[in-house]
């Protein structure tokens, strides 16, 4: 439950704090006091969003801070989820800095948002007109059946696979639009492939066949510069190795008589050797050139292949040719592995889609089971609250299509008066006959849920008189599970408060800022006694007011 909040430099209020209690409190004021300007402060620490607008002082932070008694609401495992430390009165705070930078903290540690509006959400549950609105909401009428149910655990099992469900359902998609833009890519891609293939490139091939066509390119002059060292050495009258070999025969007499001639002709004789080596390595390599002009044409043709997919491919090398290959391969092969992920894909959509059917159905039996449970203590409640006559049916219907919300449409239909035709709320219901309803089924889950707080901002609206009376004895009802703070105009109700607030205005430094006080029994039959008078306190009025203090001392 709510124990203590504090509000410093929000909208019209410039420092205020207030101490709650269990039971029903109760706030009331004159009409732009303030009473809804507490509302929207509160709601920033239960995570709604704001920005720099809402400071008074815009040279000023805005800081609100609200602690919480949360002891029995199993909310533990929250705080070990989302690594906070637990403790029995945690802290919440918003700050608000004057470029409308917003920072949350749950027990002084900083939060998200969504972190501190997911605690929010199971601590306060605030009412407000624009809530009673939604009555009319398909949306709201199914979380109603949901909450009297019992349905939270299995609609968070069944919306965590919605939700992966639809992860899949797009990367399917994703994936046949990827194959249908594939396959029209698919016939260029092989083109190219096919083309590489067939030109069977190797590696440092461009580098052999230009080293090639520069020898046939200059194959005469090789041969005739070859010829001519051939004969030199071998074959021509006075060739070299002819010579050499009749000057080795000459020293070969002398060596033993000369120890320096004997190494000159060993010399010598290795040198003839390798001439002679060298002679027949040249007249080989001359018979082996041949001039071949069709070679030459045949290898030009080739390197204009080559070039021909290097500009193509904006490439300068075999090699990376050779890698746009294997690239072109990838992409072929990823293309045709597309169809078979797709198969798989629609295999786990197929068994995600069943796993969802079983749950919604079962969601649907717990709803369709709660409805006449509905029914009956929501016109328990309401026919004690001024219409007796009052009939609700609430219709459901199966849809066809999952949705996150599971497969039901529910629609509640109502009518005040005895013997009339049931339409929808938003057709037939007044904002008192509106307001009556919302508070029978508030009363009404609030008992299923559990929750610490609940808040209504004038829920009374459109009633008076006797009703307003039945209104507070169900406020203070279910005050005696939850904490229940109400902002009321009507003193049937404020005269049902276990503690009473009162909002007001005042100015200070030539600025009227809104601020709030706790009543004492003195203060609360005065403030009740004015809400019942038009303009001056009447004694009556008074009298009236003491009735009131001393109907809910006794009740």
């Amino acid at each position: 439950m709510l124990i203590y909040l504090s509000i410093e430099n929000y909208a019209l209020i410039h420092k205020l704090e207030m101490q709650f209690q269990k039971g029903l409190s109760v706030i009331t004021g004159e009409t732009g006091a303030g009473k809804s300007i507490l509302l929207g402060a509160l709601s920033l620490i239960l995570g709604n969003r704001a920005d720099n607008t809402v400071l008074m002082d815009k040279t000023r932070k805005c800081i609100v801070e609200g602690i919480f008694n949360i002891k029995g609401y199993d909310l533990e495992q929250f705080f070990s989820k989302n690594e906070l430390d637990y403790e029995n009165q945690t802290i919440l705070r918003r700050e608000i800095n004057r470029h409308g930078k917003s920072r949350g903290f749950i027990n002084d540690i900083p939060v998200t948002l969504n972190i501190l509006k997911d605690l929010g959400v199971r601590l306060v549950n605030i009412h407000s007109q624009v809530q009673t609105i939604t009555l009319n909401n398909s949306n709201f009428q199914l979380a109603v059946i949901d909450n009297y149910a019992g349905n939270r655990d299995i609609l968070e099992k069944f919306r965590k696979e919605y939700y992966d469900y639809q992860h899949y359902k797009n990367l399917l998609l994703n994936l046949t639009e990827k194959e249908k833009q594939s396959k029209a890519d698919q016939d260029y891609f092989q083109f190219q492939l096919d083309e590489l293939e067939k030109t069977k490139l190797k590696e440092g091939e461009q580098e052999e066949i230009e080293k090639e066509l520069e020898i046939l390119n200059n194959a005469e002059e090789i041969k005739t510069t070859l010829y001519d060292a051939a004969q030199t050495l071998m074959s021509s009258d006075q060739n070299i190795i002819s010579r050499l070999s009749e000057i080795n025969n000459k020293l070969s007499k002398l060596a033993d008589i000369h120890h320096d001639i004997k190494d000159i002709h060993q010399r010598l004789k290795s040198s003839l050797i390798e001439i002679d080596d060298l002679a027949n390595g040249i007249e080989k390599l001359e018979g082996s050139i041949h001039y071949d002009p069709g070679n030459i044409i045949e290898l030009n043709n080739r390197l204009d292949t080559i070039s021909h997919l290097q500009h193509k491919h904006r490439v300068s090398s075999i090699l990376e040719l050779l890698q746009i290959k294997k690239e072109l391969q990838l992409k072929i092969q990823d293309i045709t592995s597309l169809e078979d992920r797709i198969k798989d894909l629609d295999k786990i959509l197929a068994q995600k889609h069943d796993a969802l059917l079983k749950i919604a159905s079962q969601i649907s039996s717990y709803r369709i089971k709660a409805l006449t449970g509905i029914e009956k203590e929501v016109l328990e409640m309401i026919k004690g609250l001024g219409m007796p006559e009052a009939v609700l049916k609430i219709e459901h219907e199966k849809l066809e299509d999952i949705t996150i919300d599971g497969m039901d449409k529910v629609r509640f239909l109502f009518n005040a008066n005895r013997g009339g035709e049931l339409k929808e709320i938003s057709r037939i219901i007044s904002g008192g006959e509106l307001s009556r309803l919302m508070l029978s089924i508030k009363s009404m889950i609030s008992q299923k849920n559990l929750l610490p707080t609940i808040i209504f901002d004038e829920i009374d609206s459109g009633v008076s008189g006797d009703i307003a009376g039945k209104v507070g004895k169900i406020l203070q009802k279910m005050s005696g599970s939850m904490q229940v703070i109400v902002i009321t105009h009507l003193p049937q109700i404020a005269g049902k408060g276990k503690t009473h607030f009162l909002v007001y205005k005042e100015i200070k430094e030539n600025k009227t800022v809104s601020n709030i006080k706790k009543l004492t029994i003195k203060d609360r039959i005065e403030e009740i006694a004015k809400m019942l008078s038009d303009e001056n306190v009447t004694s009556s009025a008074v009298d009236t007011a003491r009735e009131l203090l001393n109907y809910k001392a006794s009740g």
